[in-house]
């Protein structure tokens, strides 16, 4: 016998054998080295045809990974239909004549009726197979590709048990071992169950067989995949079960996709109900929406029923008067909001949309605006300042800085219906802290929002006001126009974050000095109302100027407001120190509240001044605002000397105090300290 192996690299191809040397007892030398040489041509040409053998296993892996991985990214709803468009696409690398696909349930725990007859005894309990996490093997889909002849794909909801790729018992063994099984030839298979003859009406007999199970991250099988006969004939080889392996890996991976995208629905689903529940609970109600547009008792019907025209005389009819709301006047900057109850700033928070002409304008109807008027009114919480007082003075200071103060002239009347509700959403569903307090205690809004983090709550609030039929005050605007309204609330609300004030103070002040000089007032109106970003920075300052107004009210009004505000500031100060355990900055620190007036007038100097300063030189009918502001920093200041000189008599107390107790530490019976009797 001569032997020869054929080699490739360190892996031996196979073995030629020559056996009997024919005329003689045993192969000379000579014959072993003529065997030698053509072996060496013979292992030329198995190099060959192996090198092109391991070319096409690589090529259908890189195509079979290829394809699944664009297939897989293209469906991301359903797994089902996930694997269907992977396992179709690549369909012609696997070279086998059928596969099928079992989807296993991935069910852990039954739901508690369903135990109910196992418990009574009424049913036998399960005690088939079970997945290596502990499922029962059920599976609950079966996808066959027949190949074969013509091209046939089958799926098979709730297979029976005989079903010809399940019979065998094949798949569940996988399913319960998790094993990758290479059948290579079935008929001398005596382990498992499979058909020997036909399994259908095709004809098609199961020769071999590879069955894989797909796993997901979780390392949870999912499915399994089984294909059988090898399109040439022979058994599945080491390569197969690499490529299949490889297939089946990466569809388990991209399970992880699917369930991404569940979850993302899920909390979609889950966040609308929520938001359908808070609006349940915040959005006005018919008796209240009566108790303002009460056409019950003028008309005997429903605000549907009625003619527009009459609603809007109704409702006019309801709001007070502009010059007298309780004894103010909403065209003066001076308004106090304390003479007037909360009820009654909804209505003259419609009676400002009235006065401003955008109603009818804009086909607002009557019911909508009292429905939303009324739903921000109870979206702010009874907190301690920031809430629906604070929302209607912002708004009213942006109605009295269009109409009182001239400004409107720069805006369209969208514009100006657009800012004045930006304005009364402003610090809607405000929480009583502010962004610094929001990311030093990690709350949601801090983890969705990464900046002006209570602004960017306020404006998703209110366009989800927007997105509601009953409450969209704009609903009769066209696209473009809704558009625009959008980008004003973008702009206004978010504006009101300080931490931007300082940003664009400058771009405001070059405005006001590029227009003070223009003696035309046409030419100062074409300087910025046709220039889209020069109006949104006035826009913008006109937005903190309304935040900040209360700075700049009577001083009755302003000093009770401070007050509040100093209150809230405290209540944040009590969190900080008691629920993160961090000392709180003096502003924020109810020890240091004898501090307020100073504080006020730090605040007045470093922050208001300039707004109010500014924007008296772009207009003067708004120097009142600037004129109040400094008449209140007056009275703080006042009262910050009467601080400042009690602090001053303290130490010199404490200093004196200090000296006798060293001169008393000296021990000097003369008085003298003991320094000084060395001396």
């Amino acid at each position: 016998m001569l032997t020869f192996p054929l080699m490739a690299e360190k892996e031996c191809l196979g073995v030629v054998l020559a056996l009997n040397k024919i005329g003689a007892d045993t192969f000379t030398a000579e014959d072993v080295n003529l065997f030698h040489k053509y072996m060496n041509f013979a292992q030329v040409i198995a190099m060959q045809h192996y090198t092109a053998y391991m070319f096409n296993v690589e090529s259908r892996r890189s195509q079979v990974l290829l394809w699944s991985a664009s297939k897989v990214f293209e469906e991301l709803t359903d797994i089902e239909r996930q694997f269907h468009k992977a396992l179709y696409t690549v369909r012609t690398y696997l070279l086998c004549e059928r596969y099928s696909v079992g989807l296993l349930d991935m069910t852990k725990e039954k739901e508690f009726y369903d135990e109910w007859p196992v418990k009574l005894g009424d049913v036998e309990p399960y005690k088939g197979p079970k997945t290596p996490d502990g499922r029962e093997i059920i599976f609950y889909k079966i996808i066959d590709y027949l190949l074969e002849g013509k091209e046939e794909i089958k799926v098979i909801p709730g297979p029976p048990a005989d079903h010809w790729a399940l019979v065998s018992g094949l798949p569940t063994y996988v399913a319960e071992n998790g094993f990758i099984c290479n059948m290579m030839n079935v008929a001398a298979d005596d382990f498992f169950t499979f058909q020997k003859e036909a399994v259908d009406d095709s004809g098609f007999v199961i020769k071999n067989c590879l069955s894989l199970p797909i796993v997901n991250k979780k390392e949870e099988i999912v499915g399994i995949a089984t294909f059988f006969n090898r399109k040439d004939g022979k058994p599945f080889d080491e390569h197969d079960e690499q490529i299949t392996e490889a297939l089946t890996q990466f569809l388990g991976w991209s399970v992880l996709n699917c369930d991404t995208y569940d979850r993302l629905n899920r909390m979609e689903y889950r966040k609308d109900i929520a938001q359908e529940m808070l609006l349940y609970q915040s959005r006005c109600t018919t008796a209240e929406l009566q108790s303002i547009l009460n056409t019950n008792e003028k008309f005997d019907s429903e605000p549907e029923d009625c003619d527009q025209k009459e609603l809007y005389k109704l409702l006019r009819a309801t709001c007070p008067p502009a010059d007298n709301v309780n004894g103010e006047n909403l065209y003066l900057f001076s308004f106090s909001d304390f003479p007037v109850s909360e009820f009654d700033l909804i209505k003259a928070g419609i009676r400002m949309f009235f006065e401003l002409g955008v109603i009818e304008k804009f086909k607002v109807p009557a019911e909508t605006l009292t429905r939303w008027m009324y739903t921000v009114r109870k979206g702010y919480r009874s907190i301690t300042y920031h809430n629906w007082r604070h929302g209607f003075n912002v708004g009213h200071t942006m109605f009295c800085l269009l109409q009182t103060g001239r400004l409107r002239k720069y805006y369209s009347d969208l514009d100006a219906f657009a800012m004045v509700a930006a304005a009364f959403c402003h610090d809607i569903d405000h929480r009583g802290t502010n962004n610094l307090y929001q990311t030093k205690s990690s709350s949601p809004l801090a983890k969705l929002h990464g900046s002006s983090i209570m602004e960017r709550h306020h404006l998703e609030y209110s366009k989800t006001l927007m997105a509601e039929e009953s409450l969209n005050i704009f609903c009769n605007l066209q696209k473009r126009q809704f558009e625009t309204v959008q980008h004003s609330f973008d702009v206004c609300i978010i504006a009101t974050d300080l931490a931007l004030y300082f940003k664009k103070r400058t771009m405001f002040q070059n405005i006001v000095n590029a227009t003070e000089p223009m003696p035309d007032e046409k030419e100062a109106i074409a300087f910025i109302s046709n220039n889209p970003t020069r109006k949104e920075i006035v826009m913008a300052m006109m937005m903190t100027g309304c935040d900040l107004s209360a700075i700049t009210k009577p001083w009755e009004v302003q000093s009770k407001v401070a007050l509040m505000v100093a209150a809230e500031f405290w209540e944040q100060g009590d969190l900080e120190r008691n629920v993160l355990d961090q000392q709180p900055i003096p502003m924020m620190d109810r020890n240091c509240s004898e501090q307020l007036p100073k504080m006020q007038c730090g605040f007045i100097d470093f922050v208001c001044s300039f707004v109010y300063k500014e924007f008296s030189r772009f207009h003067k009918e708004i120097k009142p605002m600037f004129d109040g502001l400094n008449n209140n920093r007056a009275h703080w200041n006042e009262q910050a000397e009467v601080y400042n000189a009690k602090m001053k008599v303290i130490d010199e107390q404490k200093k004196k105090l200090e000296e006798d107790e060293a001169r008393k530490a000296g021990g000097g019976g003369d008085g003298k300290s003991k320094t000084c009797t060395i001396c």
